[in-house]
């Protein structure tokens, strides 16, 4: 009986061992992770709003929370958009995809790639819908731009909104 316990306990770390998803590598987030905010002109019908990145779950997701408040301008209403974004690595410990949603009812599945100084999200393909694309680009150590696009066929994308933060954080 203490034999097969045994065997099973060494089976199951053996498993959970060479089976196991390996750590998340966040180093191409590291310049995005912390507080920013917002730089505008305050000029009519701009919002203006925050986000953070951080690792949560002993640094096993990334977590983006953002707020931005555009106030009422042209006979619209004020509007204020919250949405939350988890990235997630692979069983290698790559960060190579995240979901994403807001107060608007949005769900969005990102597929990611990187380059040199920017961090660029592309929705996975579904039926009926555009493909979105969200890229952070780093100005300098304290700047970021930020950049949401859409299209209809994944090669043409047109600007929805775009921005600039600052680190505070």
């Amino acid at each position: 009986m203490k034999a097969k316990l045994i065997v099973t306990i060494a089976l199951f770390g053996f498993f959970t061992t060479c089976f196991g998803q390996r750590s998340a590598n966040w180093e191409k987030w590291n310049w995005l992770t912390g507080e920013w905010v917002g730089v505008g002109t305050g000029q009519p019908g701009q919002g203006g709003g925050y986000f953070t990145f951080y690792t949560e779950l002993t640094n096993n997701i990334l977590v983006r929370k953002g707020h931005t408040e555009f106030p009422a301008a042209d006979n619209k209403p004020a509007v204020i958009h919250d949405d939350l974004m988890i990235v997630y690595p692979d069983r290698a410990g790559i960060p190579s995809k995240a979901i994403y949603f807001d107060n608007e009812g949005h769900t969005i599945n990102y597929l990611l790639a990187y380059s040199e100084n920017s961090i660029i999200l592309t929705s996975e393909k579904a039926e009926h819908a555009p493909i979105f694309r969200l890229t952070y680009t780093l100005f300098d150590k304290e700047t970021v731009n930020t950049k949401f696009e859409m299209s209809r066929d994944g090669v043409t994308f047109m600007t929805y909104i775009e921005g600039k933060s600052k680190k505070t954080k």
